[in-house]
């Protein structure tokens, strides 16, 4: 059995948020800065993978260092790897890797929508942008909960026989 996957955005100061993630097994937090889009290029990656994406990407800069998350699906099971790099450029190969998991796809989409939804919860569009820097993802969030449902809609649909 696969272990519960946790996301938490911690918006850590002015433009810095870190990310926190484990599966009961192990914990890695990733930091992240506004320089680059970190949540909605998360939000993005997963979404693809809902929509059948195999291989997905998202990064973190954290000003040089860099945070990696690789995203590998083969059914309905995703396999997730946390590179720290010290530069963003990097290969990934000269990365380290400080966490990785597997889990089904449904706790990958639900995890991540959790993480945002308490975000949204939690900060005013106000209190959001001015700790982070920029906008709330909204766009992206919705996104993923729309590609979520209709993957769940999908699997749950009855297969009808066809007539001749």
């Amino acid at each position: 059995m696969m272990a519960q996957l946790r996301l938490t955005w911690v918006l850590s100061g002015r433009g810095w948020a870190d990310c926190i993630v484990s599966d009961h097994q192990t914990e890695a937090e990733a930091t992240a800065s506004y320089i680059t889009a970190a949540p909605e290029d998360l939000l993005t990656a997963v979404t693809r993978l809902i929509v059948g994406e195999t291989e997905c990407r998202a990064q973190f800069e954290a000003e040089p260092t860099a945070f990696r998350w690789i995203f590998y699906r083969e059914g309905t099971n995703v396999w997730i790897r946390l590179l720290e790099l010290a530069h963003g450029s990097d290969h990934d190969n000269t990365g380290t890797e400080i966490w990785s998991t597997q889990q089904n796809i449904d706790d990958v989409a639900r995890a991540v929508i959790r993480c945002f939804d308490e975000v949204a919860k939690e900060y005013s569009e106000s209190a959001y942008r001015g700790k982070w820097g920029e906008h709330f993802p909204h766009t992206e969030l919705e996104s993923l909960k729309t590609a979520w449902r209709e993957h769940r809609g999908d699997r749950a649909a009855p297969s009808t026989p066809s007539n001749p």
